[in-house]
């Protein structure tokens, strides 16, 4: 320590006061938009006023209009602009020419703790707290005002004289509303918006100041503050401490930074402050922010090293299971004796009408909005935000819960899933009661069918091959039969054992049990899943036609767009000139693979994609050229459902040497659909 010191020898020992004079009235002005060298220090100063509450202060500096730099046409059309042709009291510049400058402050910190004003002199340091620094910039409030005067003018001019030779209006009904109570979400919003803080700092009334220069003899007398009055060390008590006071005060504990908390929006969510919380206060405070969340997800949020038996049993006290997925109570989001933000209906009514919505999704993926609506009964604006909470709109299908089933969590926690179905249970009996509904009428009526067979395009032709071979003499007749004329189609019993239920694509208007927009469902008894149609009627020379001309059109179409081009031109056909009768999705598919022009496309499938848009087929022969073209891209497909244009053409390059922008344009054009920077297959791209 000794040799240390002599090291280091201490040279000066210098006495350090604090004054308290200036303590509270002591502001640091900076002028970030001008360079140090140019102060404002011999400019005069025409006004001055402070808000001391918001440490808001305005400076009125007079501007050299007798400079060269000065554009004095500039100067008094701004004048012209801001006051008018008038002459009033109130005007902003009296001598008809931009005269003089405003600044406006901002703080350039809220804790001035750190900060303070220090002067030397005569071996002693005297150093006063600041209590603002704020930042002077030029203000343009001039420019508003100029904006007020130029639309009261046009107003003017628009008005005119009109007024005085309107009649008296007539009498009007008033139609008269209470205003519903405010929650306290709504007041704390309204609290922390940028109207109410406006309203709030304009309340405050201004404190006109008077200016003195530097030199001013009585800036001279107020500088004389800033060294300590008094230096008897006993009233300097804030500088006397021992080391280890002294050491605490340069390092103070943690938990006094809990004093200062954060202020931000009611939305917005401090991890940092989430983290102090207990666990049961985390894991409430995050579902009552993001409303549903995976388990998975929920342990991720937490703090590393957290228990997940202890967040089980905190997240059963706030959230109930849906489809693997937790979703906060709606007691948690509408405590007791509050109110909807919305229509102003109870609490109580709110949790009923919500659990009613999370009990919907328990039974299936998707719900209509209108059901919803006529069986609790509330405010649409009401039944939106339940359905926003869990939901999302999706195009003819309904409001589709937001997550996928997390059937990992259902497996892992058996127990805890069957606790959570026992508890629906219960809230189902309550509602059922509460509505006056049953469980059967929401439970859609499904079928017990196996499992969906995939058969590749070369394997349905071949079965198509071998089945039009085994009734080529049944075909015949029936289109002799047709082409006779007659009236009367016979249908001809399968040779198959198979059965299936056709798409009807007659006129009659009825619908077949268990068909979606005319086709059969999957939950229809007469589906057949391992091909969706009878295997009995093969593709007529009509229905061929059809194929060959649509797919020379649209060169890529996948099977639901073939049936919709297929029923808009059944539709356009005059009526009882129809010579398609019963046509099936398999008797589609088998005319497509028959034509010998057109092959399936395996691509690979996407998981979110239907059943029909997974089968893709394209136009394979044409006698052109260009066939080699297309041929190239399929396999390029058969690899990802989706790729960039950059992959396909380097293999175009590769195979077929040079190929131009155009070709590639034309390709790219006639069978697939950009989005994203991405390629697809037409018909593939995910809506």
């Amino acid at each position: 320590m000794a040799s240390g010191d002599d090291d280091d020898p201490i040279i000066e020992e210098i006495d350090v006061y604090l004054a308290k004079s200036l303590a509270d009235k002591l502001y640091l002005f900076q002028y970030p938009v001008r360079p140090a060298t140019m102060t404002y220090d011999d400019v005069t100063h025409l006004a001055a006023k402070i808000k001391p509450k918001q440490q808001r202060v305005e400076l009125e500096i007079s501007m050299d209009t007798v400079s060269p730099n000065y554009c004095r046409s500039k100067g008094e059309q701004i004048a012209l602009n801001v006051d008018g042709t008038g002459y009033d009291e109130t005007n902003t510049y009296s001598a008809k020419m931009m005269d003089k400058q405003t600044f406006s402050s901002i703080q350039a910190t809220t804790n001035t703790s750190r900060y303070a004003a220090a002067v030397f002199r005569k071996g002693e340091l005297h150093v006063t707290p600041l209590t603002g620094i704020l930042q002077m910039r030029p203000s343009f409030s001039y420019l508003d005002k100029a904006d007020n005067k130029t639309r009261e003018r046009e107003a003017a001019n628009e008005g005119g004289d009109s007024s005085q030779d309107e009649a008296e209006e007539e009498v009007k009904a008033i139609t008269v509303r209470f205003a519903r109570p405010e929650s306290e979400q709504a007041r704390q919003r309204r609290i922390q918006s940028y109207e109410f803080l406006q309203k709030k700092q304009a309340e405050e009334p201004w404190v006109h100041l008077t200016y003195h220069g530097v030199k001013d003899g009585r800036s001279d007398h107020e500088r004389q503050y800033l060294f300590c009055q008094s230096v008897d060390a006993s009233e300097n008590s804030e500088l006397v401490k021992t080391p280890k006071e002294y050491l605490a005060m340069l390092m103070p504990p943690l938990a006094e930074e809990k004093v200062v908390k954060p202020v931000g929006p009611s939305n917005v969510l401090s991890m940092a402050q989430l983290r102090t919380l207990p666990l049961g206060e985390q894991v409430k405070t995050l579902m009552k922010n993001v409303k549903v969340m995976p388990f998975a997800n929920l342990m991720g949020l937490l703090a590393s090293g957290t228990d997940s038996t202890s967040v089980l049993r905190c997240i059963q006290q706030v959230a109930l299971l849906v489809q693997g997925n937790w979703v906060v109570k709606s007691d948690v989001l509408y405590p007791k004796n509050t109110f909807s933000a919305h229509s102003g209906v109870p609490a109580e009514v709110l949790c009923r009408g919500r659990d009613f919505v999370m009990w919907r999704f328990t039974l299936e993926r998707s719900v209509m909005r209108k059901e919803i609506a006529s069986v609790i009964k509330l405010p649409p604006e009401d039944v939106k935000e339940f359905l926003e909470h869990v939901a999302a709109p999706r195009a003819n299908r309904g409001w589709e819960f937001l997550l996928p089933t997390d059937v990992d969590f259902i497996k892992k926690h058996p127990d805890v899933a069957h606790r959570q179905n026992m508890l629906w249970l219960g809230i189902q009996s309550k509602l059922e009661k509460v509505f006056n509904f049953s469980k059967e009428d929401f439970v859609p009526k499904k079928s017990a069918q196996p499992d969906p067979v995939h058969i590749s395009g070369e394997q349905r032709l071949k079965m198509a091959q071998e089945r039009a071979q085994e009734n080529q003499s049944t075909l015949q007749k029936d289109l002799e039969a047709r082409r006779a004329g007659s009236s009367i189609h016979i249908k001809q019993e399968p040779v198959s054992d198979r059965e299936d239920e056709p798409m009807d694509t007659s006129c009659s208007s009825s619908i077949p049990n268990g068909s979606l927009n005319g086709y059969p469902s999957a939950t229809s008894p007469d589906f057949d899943h391992t091909n969706g149609g009878s295997p009995a009627n093969t593709a007529s020379p009509e229905l061929q036609d059809f194929v060959i001309k649509t797919f020379r059109k649209h060169f890529v179409i996948t099977l639901n767009e073939l049936k919709r081009l297929f029923n808009l031109h059944v539709a356009s056909m005059p009526v009882g000139q129809s010579v398609f009768h019963s046509i099936s999705d398999h008797m589609l598919q088998d005319a497509i693979l028959l034509s010998q022009q057109c092959k399936q496309i395996m691509f690979p499938a996407q998981t979110k994609a239907a059943p029909d848009e997974q089968k893709v087929f394209g136009l394979w022969e044409t006698g052109e050229d260009f066939d080699k073209h297309r041929r190239l891209l399929y396999d390029v497909f058969t690899k990802n459902y989706r790729v960039r244009r950059n992959i396909i053409q380097a293999r175009l390059a590769q195979e077929l040497g040079d190929v131009s922008k155009a070709d590639i344009d034309r390709l790219l054009n006639e069978c697939c659909s950009s989005h994203a920077g991405m390629w697809y297959l037409k018909g593939t791209i995910q809506s």
